[in-house]
């Protein structure tokens, strides 16, 4: 190779790396600008946090929600759970669901005041009671409320937090539709075509949610609804269904799926929510548990007479925190 042709193929390798650095380096300003202006576009618009719709509560006309929490001798989750809980802006009101044979403690009480007065912001005040009950009973946790302040319910187990952020965009999700059930934990019933066991459908667990994105229940341990439902669940279950939960200790929550299902006629709503589990595990994790929850479904489309839930693919994402959906 002479020297002029060996300078000819120094020179164009030379320029191939200044264009490609070139590039790279637009590349990068491309990208940059990007971030920018996502992170400006909101504040350009007039979307600041200030405008959220859960920040702007008005307490004059039934706004807000009430926290219905299940509990059962875990006092140190349920402290947790209301000392969080407590510092969401929407909250207006408490209620314990208390199924114990011996009432709550004088120490538990004061320290669950405490944490309600200490923890609530802007000089709101959130109201705390328990609800005594007389008999154990899965059925207690839908009982109607006594005096309710608000009409909103977020029902929640007391081993399981989600952030005041997600609970208040579910709660605007459920205030655009406040007829469904809006929540994190979504379940779904499955047709079964070979009639195994004599049963037609098949009750489905988080698997077959997450291979097929769809759903038809959404569990009452993390989720939102209207007060109505408790009275309805109360005085117009029928009440061999009632006799069914409390004897197998189980499938309330489905019920409460069915219930509301059977009154709209629509599917309820996902949330999309990071669950923080701060509990052991519940009887979701003993033997044949899908099996008791079929028999469950089976034994509920017999008391209503047709099946009621409503399958669905739709899922609320708050997309303000969320680059790819």
């Amino acid at each position: 190779m002479s020297r002029r042709t060996a300078q000819k193929f120094r020179q164009a390798a030379i320029s191939a790396v200044g264009s490609l650095r070139i590039k790279l380096l637009l590349l990068c300003c491309f990208v940059f600008t990007l971030f920018l202006l996502a992170s400006l576009t909101p504040s350009f618009l007039g979307w600041g946090q200030q405008n959220l719709p859960s920040a702007s509560i008005d307490r004059t006309s039934s706004k807000g929600y009430t926290l219905l929490i299940n509990t059962w001798k875990r006092y140190d989750l349920l402290k947790q759970s209301i000392s969080h809980y407590t510092s969401c802006p929407g909250l207006d009101s408490i209620h314990v669901v208390w199924s114990e044979p011996d009432p709550p403690s004088d120490s538990l009480v004061k320290f669950l005041n405490h944490a309600a007065k200490s923890n609530a912001k802007d000089g709101r005040y959130i109201e705390l009671a328990f609800d005594i009950n007389k008999e154990d009973s899965l059925n207690n946790r839908f009982k109607e409320l006594k005096n309710p302040i608000t009409d909103a319910v977020f029902s929640i187990d007391d081993d399981i937090i989600f952030s005041c952020s997600t609970v208040e965009f579910a709660y605007s999700v459920w205030r655009s539709a406040p007829d469904t059930m809006v929540g994190f934990v979504p379940r779904i019933h499955l047709i079964n075509p070979s009639k195994e066991n004599g049963y037609s459908y098949i009750y489905g667990g988080w698997w077959p949610v997450w291979w097929t994105g769809t759903y038809s229940m959404i569990l009452s341990k993390a989720s939102f609804f209207h007060r109505k439902y408790l009275r309805m669940y109360t005085n117009e279950m029928p009440a061999s269904l009632l006799e069914y939960v409390r004897r197998n200790r189980n499938c309330e929550d489905i019920a409460m799926s069915f219930l509301v299902a059977n009154a709209t006629g629509a599917p309820p709503i996902w949330a999309k929510g990071k669950i923080n589990e701060i509990g052991s595990t519940g009887i979701s994790s003993l033997g044949g548990h899908n099996i008791k929850r079929t028999e469950c479904v089976n034994r509920f489309v017999y008391e209503f007479g047709r099946m009621p839930l409503v399958p669905t693919t739709m899922k609320a994402v708050d997309s303000r925190g969320t680059w790819f959906w």
